[in-house]
């Protein structure tokens, strides 16, 4: 059998390379994109990417136009991304050398900082960048709960994974058309602050290029703040497209393995296979599950989400199953969840 990556991801990084060659001559420099990291006092998981950028948009105007134009989504998909390149990562006193992926991604583990529990920063910078802030959140030793929360038709309604819709809401529809789920937002700070110092993470099958409007929207429409684990959309290792459903499975393991002391409570929707992933990690990870909680579409959301006005699963939860709740909104998820909410 080959060792060789699919033939697609192969194609992709030799396009890549020579856009990257072709950007570089025309005087482009490299820019690293900050996302939010996650750690624990053993550990910080740093993500960004590097990629290229012209000069003018360094200049105070170029930040302005970038900016304004980069809110209409189809705009966040044009990258040129730099393959490979060395990236330092500087905490504290302490500074790590790593590189990219093939498509500029870095998603690395540092181990042995000094950061105690709550935010911080971590520097990015490559040798032609300026040096970019990530932000970290680091999870106190003694946390017991935390909250995993999806994204699509969860917190915000943007009816994917229906191909002409989703393309219309993330290439060309202004986010600021873009609404947010009653209740959603209490609910989440409820539970937040009835658990002190418990972590929230986003974990969303969208797409990294979407990063920064997905950051806008919690801010706007003031949901807590918290890492978002995205992924990208291009050919892998050993296939056309990236699975959802393995990298939703693949970042719960991995949570559940970083956290081991932590019980989180689950939130999704029933558009897609949100209640297949919990409910099979649920049974095989009880211990990492304080309750599962599941939004449920309206017939015309369900249409539009994937063609019919039925959940796409037909689990029946068990009788007297209180750790797993569903309802419309968030006003309706709290109230069947009072327990775990009033601690």
């Amino acid at each position: 059998m080959s060792t060789k990556p699919f033939i697609a991801a192969r194609v992709e990084e030799f396009l890549d390379r020579r856009f990257e060659a072709l950007f570089r001559a025309l005087g482009w420099r490299e820019h690293v994109v900050a996302y939010t990291g996650y750690g624990s006092n053993e550990f910080v998981r740093v993500m960004a990417r590097v990629v290229l950028a012209p000069q003018w948009s360094r200049s105070q105007l170029g930040r302005a136009t970038k900016e304004f134009v980069k809110r209409r989504g189809w705009r966040s998909f044009i990258t040129a991304p730099c393959v490979r390149v060395p990236v330092t990562l500087t905490l504290g006193d302490r500074a790590v050398t790593v590189r990219t992926d093939r498509g500029g991604y870095l998603d690395h583990r540092v181990t042995r900082h000094d950061f105690p529990a709550g935010w911080h920063t971590v520097t990015a910078q490559t040798q032609q960048s300026r040096p970019a802030d990530c932000p970290v959140l680091i999870v106190a030793p003694d946390a017991e709960f935390g909250l995993v929360s999806d994204i699509d038709d969860t917190i915000l309604t943007t009816w994917l994974p229906r191909p002409m819709v989703a393309a219309w809401n993330s290439f060309v529809r202004d986010e600021s058309n873009r609404q947010s789920i009653p209740g959603m937002a209490r609910f989440y700070h409820r539970f937040l602050a009835t658990h002190p110092g418990a972590p929230l993470v986003y974990l969303s099958t969208g797409a990294w290029n979407t990063y920064d409007f997905l950051n806008r929207f919690i801010e706007q429409h003031r949901y807590p703040k918290g890492p978002l684990l995205l992924t990208d959309w291009g050919p892998t290792n050993i296939g056309w497209f990236r699975s959802g459903m393995e990298h939703k499975r693949t970042n719960l393991l991995r949570l559940a393995a970083d956290f081991p002391g932590v019980r989180w409570l689950l939130v999704g929707d029933d558009g897609q296979h949100d209640p297949e992933i919990y409910a099979e990690f649920a049974h095989g990870h009880p211990d990492h599950v304080a309750a599962v909680a599941i939004r449920q579409l309206s017939p015309t959301e369900q249409v539009l989400a994937h063609g019919t006005d039925k959940p796409l699963d037909d689990r029946e939860p068990a009788e007297a199953d209180d750790t797993w709740v569903e309802a419309p909104d968030g006003r309706g998820l709290a109230a069947q969840l009072t327990p775990l909410l009033d601690g």
